[in-house]
């Protein structure tokens, strides 16, 4: 059913996904069951709700913007999401998973392991707490985080050179929030460039993203710590 379920829904995106492709899923999905069952990655499980809520979804950037060749950082990635899912789909994708707990970047290194990507960078860390060499180095970044629009765009911004990109995934709530994170987006350096509606292939479930554009460089004092995010958002 998984690889009906991709197949199918790559075609109706206008992707195309190979037998190496299909295998990668397989092997992702399975270990991210198995994994699951003692540790909580997420809250869907099953071929039909894995392939079309987590891969489907996902993969749908990849009609936004050309990654190929791209420096990627997917920030709070958790299980994978939208990250992984994207590189097996687009494997000359220079990607970099960062998530704050430990057991998750334990669960990606060994599916990426499992998938074959070595390339792939896994890093423990806050995405406040920018790695040296880190900061404005990314063509894009991704988040697709639960954190408002605001928060995220502090978290992400600083992450991407000028020229480059953040793109957010967000349910239908995102008017909204953009309304709220203008100042914010502004203060970074971004604008907004693109908003996209989606329909996840084979189910009704809408979602919307964000291209953020970064115009300019991000100031040196944002991201601030953690507890000034949250305490006075931008």
């Amino acid at each position: 059913m998984l690889e009906e379920l991709l197949r199918s829904g790559f075609e109706t995106l206008g992707l195309s996904a190979d037998a190496r492709a299909l295998e990668r899923y397989r092997i992702y999905y399975e270990y991210l069951e198995e994994t699951n069952k003692v540790m909580n990655l997420t809250a869907i499980s099953g071929e039909r709700d894995v392939a079309s809520l987590h891969f489907l979804d996902c993969v749908q950037l990849l009609c936004l913007e050309g990654f190929s060749g791209r420096r990627v950082i997917d920030v709070g990635t958790g299980a994978g999401f939208p990250g992984l899912a994207m590189k097996i789909a687009c494997p000359d994708m220079e990607l970099t998973l960062l998530d704050s707990l430990d057991k998750r970047i334990g669960f990606l290194k060994n599916c990426c392991e499992k998938l074959g990507f070595p390339d792939v960078s896994c890093i423990h860390a806050r995405a406040e707490e920018i790695p040296q060499g880190y900061r404005e180095s990314y063509d894009f970044a991704l988040s697709r985080a639960v954190a408002r629009l605001n928060v995220l765009s502090e978290l992400c911004l600083p992450y991407v050179k000028k020229g480059g990109a953040f793109i957010a995934m967000k349910g239908s709530e995102l008017e909204a929030e953009l309304h709220e994170a203008e100042a914010a987006i502004r203060t970074l350096g971004g604008k907004v460039e693109k908003k996209l509606d989606y329909t996840i292939p084979g189910t009704d479930v809408t979602h919307s993203a964000v291209i953020i554009r970064k115009i300019s460089s991000t100031p040196a004092k944002y991201p601030r710590r953690w507890a000034q995010i949250k305490k006075s958002p931008l």
